[in-house]
């Protein structure tokens, strides 16, 4: 059946209702799964959701549990046989992790037994939950919105204790909050903006003599901080992705193998060596750096260094940060360096002399508007706290861990486009004096918003972010 649009309800509107259908549909299905970890341990938790919860957990066990108490019982199977001994636990929802009655059986963490636990529950008459489908049920029943429901994942998958931290807060509502606070402002925003245009006589004036610019140029300047700390967080999540790239025989490969402290690139006096990109990952104090290696920037013949070459250049696009590394400091103004390298506003360039330890240069760092200049040395090491000092930072380590705000590509995204929406919705209002073109900036600021917290959203939106979860999550 088709949905019926309302007057002034928008396609977002739409498809979270059409979504919201067939997860309700989904939710009269009891899900089950193992919630711990593959493998053996000493404990292991199946996890099952729905209404049907309790009568299924009384045919394993034979008791009637209360809420929130650890009952030690006997697990046994339809025929009586026993599984395992362990205890089990019973949430009623909605004051539970998915928002229905929850129950979890702890028993022996062995594959088997846990295997033996699962089946049974699925006989009884649970389905086997999809990745992700407890959160899932979480959000949809309102226990969490979108972003503490990313942050759960985020949790597990913290790479460093700052992420971590940073993730559990986003889980406790922090970086919710500010999202929320956003969308107020620009609800009160789109009421008095739409308001005026019930007299279309009086627009002009009306909104003139408001202090409706200081409110859309302070939402704009609390919108911009907001983008800076979640473009901090976000390299804090993913990495700092760092492309090493310069002429040959300068040092790329030993700089790297430097960084790792390992040998994982090949060094020789022969120039060309590195052919194709090497890909590594470095824990600096907990701070992931995406290090690529890449073959030499020249003019080649040989149709695999010219590959290699073309591969370089896929990797300063997709970069964060470029080091650019010589054996001299190099004399062209930086803005020429960056146009040939055809890098973009937001990537940052290192300028990195290598072989410092030759001319008996001691280590140096200088920093400038445009770029980082670092003096070092990949053979004795000298300078190189230096390059991961300033590589932490630009991973977000500078950053108070307070103001980090863990966030995915999807959220900085809407948050520039919001922010950027407002902009020109200023703009456009200060040259036209309509305030038609400034409502719809608003309403378009407002979708965006609304899409990170999950107000708005569509199922494929849904679908991808739960299906990177672990089942049983």
């Amino acid at each position: 059946m088709d949905h019926y649009t309302e007057p002034g309800e928008s396609r977002s509107e739409q498809q979270a209702q059409i979504t919201l259908s067939r997860a309700m549909a989904d939710r009269k299905d009891n899900i089950a799964a193992i919630a711990t970890p593959a493998g053996n341990g000493g404990i292991g938790i199946v996890r099952l959701s729905g209404p049907a919860c309790l009568q299924i957990a009384h045919s394993l066990t034979r008791i009637s549990p209360q809420p929130r108490h650890a009952h030690f019982c006997t697990f046994r199977d339809h025929d009586e046989h026993i599984i395992d001994k362990g205890i089990l636990l019973y949430f009623k929802g909605p004051e539970s992790f998915t928002g229905e009655d929850v129950v979890e059986f702890h028993g022996h963490g062995g594959q088997v037994v846990m295997g033996l636990l699962l089946q049974e529950t699925l006989f009884q008459g649970a389905r086997l939950a999809r990745p992700g489908e407890f959160t899932e049920r979480a959000y949809l029943n309102d226990r969490i919105d979108l972003i503490q429901a990313e942050a759960i994942a985020d949790l597990i998958n913290s790479s460093s204790s700052r992420a971590a931290r940073s993730a559990a807060r986003s889980l406790d509502g922090v970086f919710s909050e500010y999202i929320n606070r956003s969308i107020e402002t620009l609800i009160s925003l789109r009421v008095f903006v739409e308001g005026a245009l019930d007299f279309p006589e009086e627009e002009i004036d009306f909104l003139a003599k408001s202090d409706l610019m200081l409110r859309l140029q302070g939402l704009y300047e609390a919108l911009t901080v907001l983008l800076k700390r979640a473009e901090a967080g976000n390299k804090l999540k993913s990495g700092l992705r760092v492309a090493i790239i310069g002429s040959p025989n300068v040092g790329k490969s030993s700089l790297l193998n430097r960084l790792l402290g390992s040998n994982r690139a090949i060094v020789t006096d022969m120039a060309g060596t590195t052919r194709d990109t090497i890909d590594e990952t470095v824990l600096l104090d907990g701070v992931q750096i995406n290090i690529v290696d890449t073959a030499g920037l020249r003019s080649a013949s040989d149709p695999v260094e010219q590959e290699g070459i073309r591969r370089t250049r896929v990797e300063i696009d997709r970069a964060d940060a470029i080091l650019l590394v010589s054996d001299v400091e190099p004399n062209n103004p930086v803005a020429d360096l960056k146009q040939e390298l055809g890098l973009k506003p937001d990537q940052k360039l290192l300028l990195i002399r290598n072989k410092i330890d030759i001319n008996e240069i001691l280590p140096y760092q200088r920093i400038t508007a445009e770029a980082m200049y670092l003096g070092v040395s990949a053979y004795s090491g000298a300078g190189i706290d230096l390059l991961e000092g300033a590589l932490k930072d630009l991973a977000g380590n500078s950053e108070a861990e307070e103001d980090l705000l863990l966030a995915r590509k999807r959220h900085v995204d809407a948050i520039r486009v919001a922010r950027d929406a407002i902009h020109t919705g200023m703009e456009g209002y200060l040259s036209s004096g309509s305030a038609e073109l400034l409502a719809e900036a608003l309403r378009n600021a407002q979708s965006q918003l609304g899409e990170i917290t999950g107000a708005f959203h569509n199922e494929d939106l849904l679908g991808e972010i739960f299906s990177t979860f672990c089942i049983g999550k």
